[in-house]
Formats: C-alpha cells, sequence, structure tokens
C-alpha cells in the first residue's frame, strides 16, 4: 500500500483535479506520486434492436480526431451511476432506456488516475430528443454488435471504455440476448455489483 507523507494541491478544474502526493513505500523508499482525481463515469452499450447498439462519433481535441464510441459521461456529486447513466444517454443520443443493467465497474488508467468507470447495457430505447453541450460535437450512428467488434480487432475503435463495454457485451452475449428478449429476471453479469446502483 505505502504511507501517504504529504499531498499537495496542483490544481482543481471543472472535471479534474491535480495532486502531488509524496508516499513511503512498503521497502521504505520516498517517492512521489502525481494523481489525476476524478469524480467517475458511466458508459452504456445500448440496444437499439437485438443486435444493433447505438453508438456516437465524438470530436475529441485531446487526440485531435474523431473517435467511434459508446455513449458516456461524467458522474455529477452525489449522482448514483445508474441515473447518470441514464441521463447521458438521453444527452448524447436523444434515447430514453426503458430497462438498464449494470456490466462492471474499472480503473481507467490506475497507474496516474483514481477515475473509475461504470458501465450498463440499456434496451427498451425510446427517442426523446438529443441534448448535448454547447462544447460536444456528437453524431449518432447504429451498428451491429459483431461489426463493432469486428472493428475492435481492427483497430478502428480505439476508445478504452467501448473496447471494453462491445467485448465484455459479447463474452456474455446469449445471457444479455435473453434479457433482451424477455422482461424477466435481470441476470448478474458480475458478481462484485454490491455497493454500485
Amino acid at each position: 500500500m505505502g504511507e501517504l507523507l504529504k499531498s499537495h494541491r496542483i490544481y482543481d478544474g471543472k472535471v479534474l483535479g491535480l495532486r502531488v502526493d509524496e508516499v513511503q513505500l512498503p521497502s521504505g523508499e520516498v517517492t512521489r506520486r502525481e494523481v489525476v482525481e476524478h469524480p467517475g463515469a458511466v458508459a452504456i452499450v445500448a440496444f437499439k434492436d437485438h443486435e444493433n447498439i447505438v453508438m456516437v462519433k465524438q470530436l475529441r481535441h485531446t487526440v485531435d480526431g474523431w473517435l467511434l464510441e459508446i455513449p458516456a459521461g461524467t458522474l455529477e456529486e452525489g449522482e448514483a451511476p445508474r441515473r447518470c447513466a441514464a441521463r447521458e444517454l438521453i444527452e448524447e443520443t436523444g434515447f430514453k432506456a426503458g430497462r438498464m443493467m449494470r456490466m462492471f465497474s474499472c480503473y481507467v488508467a490506475p497507474g496516474y488516475s483514481n477515475e473509475i468507470i461504470h458501465e450498463f447495457v440499456a434496451t427498451n430505447l425510446k427517442y426523446v430528443g438529443q441534448h448535448t453541450e454547447s462544447d460536444e460535437f456528437v453524431r449518432t450512428t447504429t451498428i451491429n454488435i459483431i461489426e463493432a467488434a469486428n472493428k475492435v480487432a481492427k483497430g478502428s475503435i480505439r476508445d478504452a471504455k467501448t473496447i471494453c463495454g462491445v467485448l465484455y457485451v459479447l463474452r456474455r452475449f446469449p445471457e444479455i440476448k435473453r434479457w433482451l428478449r424477455t422482461e424477466g429476471k435481470t441476470p448478474r453479469l458480475d458478481a462484485t455489483t454490491s455497493g454500485h446502483s
């Protein structure tokens, strides 16, 4: 684990913060760790029907281009992941989900950030109107889940949360497909669901 000796805040922004920690490692060595603080995020694999998912082409300044992604967004203070996922799906794509199921949560880049992302599957979509921010450039598209996985394999999908979500859904597709087709009990896809909503 290591022992935190001191911490110095460098920056507090709209979405993230940056601090530098001085840490004593289990070996006794003292080192510095730069930590990007993030409130957490959600991402949604949203099925328009039993085979096709809604994706977004989003202009990303950080990579100087457009990326094909699943819908996603940042948690607001005190917001539950499931509520955030429902909100972000509407904002980015215009679709409201009738049903939503949690898949998993994962750390995005634990070497330097505490950001955790919660991924969901959504279905029973109803179009209610897109509400993107003024600084967001988002185009929606529909793509077959198998085609999305092929794009991952070919390297044309390079967004990590999208790769994780698409491949997880494909890995558990028989269970998820049954869930998509029925109104029955939601399958337990992740044994570590406690503590998340």
